[in-house]
C-alpha cells in the first residue's frame, strides 16, 4: 500500500472527519463565547462594579505611566491581569456550556428501563397447570 493511499484511507475515516468538524465548530463556538463575555457579560459586570474596565487592569513592568493597556504595551512589558480575568471568565462559561451539553446528551443516551414482561393470561396459566399435572402421572 502506497503512502498516499494509506494517508487517504486514514483521512477519510469517519472519526477523523468527525474530529475535524468538531474542531471547526469548537473554534467558531469559542468566538461566540468570547463575544458573549467581551460584549455582553463584562460590560454588565463593569456597570455593576461602578464602571470598572477589566481590559485595562495591568501593572507596568517597565515604568510606564500609561492609562490604557494599549499605551502601556507600546512602552514596554506589562502584567495584564485584566485580560487574564476575561479569558478565565470565557473558559468558565465555555466549560459550563459544554458540561450542560454533555449532561443533556447523557440523559438522552440513558437506556430505557427494562420492559416488564406482560402478565400471563389466566387461561394459559390454567392450561399449564393441567399439562404439568398430566405429565406427573
Amino acid at each position: 500500500m502506497s503512502f498516499a493511499s494509506e494517508f487517504k484511507e486514514f483521512a477519510l475515516k469517519g472519526n477523523v472527519m468527525d474530529l475535524a468538524v468538531g474542531v471547526i465548530i469548537g473554534a467558531a463556538f469559542g468566538k461566540i463565547v468570547d463575544s458573549l463575555v467581551a460584549d455582553i457579560i463584562m460590560p454588565i459586570i463593569s456597570r455593576l462594579l461602578g464602571g470598572l474596565d477589566f481590559s485595562n487592569y495591568f501593572v507596568p513592568l517597565a515604568g510606564q505611566t500609561a492609562t490604557t493597556l494599549a499605551e502601556a504595551k507600546k512602552g514596554g512589558a506589562v502584567f495584564a491581569y485584566g485580560n487574564f480575568i476575561t479569558v478565565a471568565l470565557n473558559f468558565a462559561i465555555l466549560a459550563f456550556i459544554v458540561f450542560l451539553m454533555v449532561r443533556q446528551i447523557n440523559r438522552l443516551k440513558k437506556a430505557p428501563p427494562p420492559a416488564v414482561a406482560p402478565a400471563t393470561p389466566e387461561d394459559v396459566v390454567l392450561l399449564r397447570e393441567i399439562r404439568d399435572a398430566l405429565v406427573r402421572h
